[in-house]
């Protein structure tokens, strides 16, 4: 059975509902090029239209892998997008960042270009600024900048990736007109967004793209309190004691209730396929048999209405913290 397709909002394509996720192609400490494009293409090949990436994956790495993997299927229409940088680099933003720290018009246009570069593509379906403050919404520097890149074709679409928790930070972004997609965490976990983001993209035709589907790795159910990633790997600065012991304790309780022949990583993912909302999910897939389960999630479909119900006990509110960036 093929992947199922979902709008993605005002624009009308047809995307993947199981997407591919490209960041820990660019930068993670056990990533390999050749791997990478192996499982890239055989999401192709099982059906996976949308794919993810950002300038600051490896300096532009993974966008080059995503420009080899469209010339590699020439006869495939792949769904392209990518992320503007901050100028300042800071991730997340916060508040008090002025438009001109962040997105001055003409470092929007030099990253737009760097990025083509990268990906040796003549444009990108997606353009994404990588942090947002609402502050920005109506600020007419980079409505101006994004509509003369859509005037030269070099991009079809603007988004918005929204901080870690703090889905709050994009509605009146989503509600001003000017993107078409929001890019969010949301997981069995992560489910705030459903309170007030979610319902304005439904008003305002605005796609939305699931990240950190697996919780950056809790929910695949492989962590423990004593897990370490190699030095320099960003999983040693945000799974601090703070956060994973928690993070463990709240995935043992989820293997209780995960259903005979269903894995946590399935059940993780159809929870969020419960949601008409969103319009495609970004796990990261770096290893082909979790290519081959991801996409499979889509085949099965969403959750019964009973476990999805149970699992709506888990949500776990959070607030961004010194080590949540």
């Amino acid at each position: 059975m093929p992947v199922e397709k979902r709008v993605f909002g005002k624009k009308g394509w047809k995307v993947s509902e199981i997407g591919h996720g490209m960041w820990g192609m660019g930068s993670w400490s056990d990533s390999s090029d050749e791997a990478s494009l192996d499982a890239l293409q055989l999401s192709v090949d099982l059906g996976c239209n949308f794919f993810d990436t950002a300038f600051a994956y490896g300096a532009g790495r993974s966008e080059v892998l995503l420009g080899k993997i469209v010339k590699a299927n020439p006869e495939r229409k792949l769904y392209t997008a990518t992320k503007i940088p901050p100028k300042n680099m800071k991730w997340p933003s916060k508040r008090g960042f002025l438009l001109e720290d962040c997105f001055p018009p003409d470092h929007i246009r030099t990253m737009v270009k760097k990025s083509l570069e990268n990906a040796q593509l003549d444009h990108f379906d997606l353009m994404q600024f990588h942090v947002w403050e609402d502050a920005w919404a109506e600020d007419e520097r980079w409505i101006r900048a994004m509509d003369d890149l859509k005037s030269e074709g070099v991009i079809s679409s603007v988004g918005i990736s929204i901080n870690r928790w703090e889905p709050w930070n994009g509605i009146k972004t989503v509600e001003s007109g000017h993107i078409d997609a929001v890019q969010v965490i949301y997981n069995i976990f992560d489910q705030d967004p459903e309170d007030e983001l979610f319902p304005a993209c439904k008003a305002n035709q605005v796609a939305v793209i699931a990240r950190v589907p697996f919780d950056e790795g809790t929910l695949t159910g492989n962590l423990t309190v004593d897990s370490k990633w190699p030095e320099g790997d960003w999983r040693n600065l945000y799974f601090v004691p703070e956060n994973l012991v928690p993070s463990v304790e709240r995935a043992e309780k989820l293997k209780l209730i995960v259903p005979e022949g269903m894995s946590l990583p399935e059940m993780a993912l159809r929870f969020i396929l419960n949601n008409p909302d969103i319009t495609t999910i970004i796990p990261g897939m770096r290893a082909l048999k979790h290519v081959r389960s991801n996409i499979e999630c889509s085949v099965k479909g969403p959750l019964p209405s009973d476990l999805h119900h149970q699992l709506r006990s888990h949500r776990w509110d959070r607030s961004p913290t010194r080590w949540s960036y």
